[in-house]
This record gives C-alpha cells, sequence and structure tokens, in this order.
C-alpha cells in the first residue's frame, strides 16, 4: 500500500498548493509523501539489479518532469525527482569509495550543490534518504524528528512535522519485517509524477 498512499497523498497535496494554498489541512496530508519515496529511493538502491539502469531511469523522469512542474507551480526550481537522483548517486558513491571520511565529504558536497541549485526539499531531502539507510525503529523515528526540528529553525515552519507519521508507519512495517516491493504496474509507478503535475499544470493554465 505503500506506493499507492505516497502518490494519493502526494497528489493531494500538490492540489492544495497549486489550488487550495488556505487549506493547510491539504498541505499536512501532503507531508506523508516525501518521506515514503525516500525509503523507496533507497530500497530500489538497495535491491535492484542494475543500479545503472535504476540511476538513469530517475534522471530521465527528473527531466521529463521539469517542464510540467515548473508550469504546475508556475515558478522555476528543480523538481523533487532530482533531488531523489542525487541521494541515490550518493549512496552509490558511500559504497563505492575508499573511506568513510571522504564519503561524508561527498555527501556534504552534494547537499550544498542541492540547496544552491534549488532542488525541492534539497539537503534536507538526502539527508532524509540517509537516515532510512542507517537507521531503523524508534532510533530511525528520533533522528527524523531532529532532523525536522533542524528545518524548523532553519526555515521557521512547522509542517514538515508532520513527515514523521510516515516514517512510524515505515519503522512499524520494518519491525513486523515487511517485505518491500512494488505492487501494481511498474509505470503508473514511474511516471505518476510528471503525469500529475501535467494535469494540473493544464487545469491550472485553462482559459
Amino acid at each position: 500500500m505503500m506506493q499507492w498512499i505516497a502518490m494519493i497523498t502526494m497528489l493531494i497535496d500538490h492540489i492544495g498548493a497549486v489550488f487550495f494554498p488556505h487549506i493547510v489541512e491539504l498541505r499536512i496530508i501532503g507531508r506523508i509523501a516525501f518521506p515514503i519515496y525516500a525509503f523507496a529511493v533507497y530500497i530500489g538502491y538497495k535491491h535492484t539489479r542494475n543500479v545503472r539502469k535504476y540511476i538513469w531511469r530517475l534522471f530521465w523522469i527528473a527531466v521529463i518532469s521539469q517542464l510540467p512542474f515548473t508550469a504546475a507551480f508556475n515558478h522555476f526550481s528543480l523538481n523533487v525527482v532530482w533531488t531523489l537522483w542525487s541521494a541515490l548517486l550518493v549512496l552509490l558513491a558511500l559504497d563505492k569509495l575508499p573511506s568513510r571520511p571522504l564519503g561524508i565529504l561527498i555527501a556534504i558536497g552534494a547537499g550544498i550543490i542541492m540547496e544552491y541549485t534549488h532542488m525541492d526539499y534539497g539537503m534536507y531531502g538526502l539527508l532524509l534518504v540517509l537516515l532510512f539507510r542507517y537507521f531503523n525503529g524508534p532510533v530511525l523515528v528520533m533522528a527524523h524528528v531532529i532532523l525536522n526540528g533542524l528545518y524548523l529553525l532553519l526555515y521557521h515552519s512547522s509542517l514538515q512535522m508532520y513527515s514523521v507519521l510516515a516514517t512510524i508507519g515505515i519503522a512499524i512495517a520494518q519491525y513486523y519485517q515487511a517485505t518491500f516491493r512494488l505492487k501494481g504496474p511498474r509505470w503508473i509507478w514511474r511516471y505518476f509524477y510528471p503525469a500529475h503535475l501535467a494535469i494540473i499544470a493544464v487545469i491550472r493554465w485553462l482559459p
């Protein structure tokens, strides 16, 4: 169910952001989506048979999504798939580099680049993916709470705190040793993001 929860809550969030920005409840529901996508990237990296294909697939989804993302929100920044793609590259680098300090420097450098290129979620998104790599259970939830606390201090927005609910769900699923496999047609999971943004953009700019 996680994939469907991520897609539906993301859709609700984006509808709220574009058409009903005054209804904060829609944005609260939308906070559920990103932790699931961040977790999915880590799980996908961990279990993929061909990491190169996975990297290229995310890259092209990011490219395809950019125009509808910009049109839907009527401003330019890099869409969240670029963030997930960058996090995937960092995961690969951490496994390939010969020393942990070098890996930390790469992660910091990637986070800074993500911030300066205005990727959606930026360094926060990278750090969340890394939390799923290194922690689980109550420690994972607490680490996410701390990360959201830092986000609150930096951006003065408490909205992100609600995203911990998704991480709690993931931690519970891990405790019960759930098997995380993609259910349903893969093309829906892969292309729902650019498709729903394109539809929102068309509706937004209809005369």
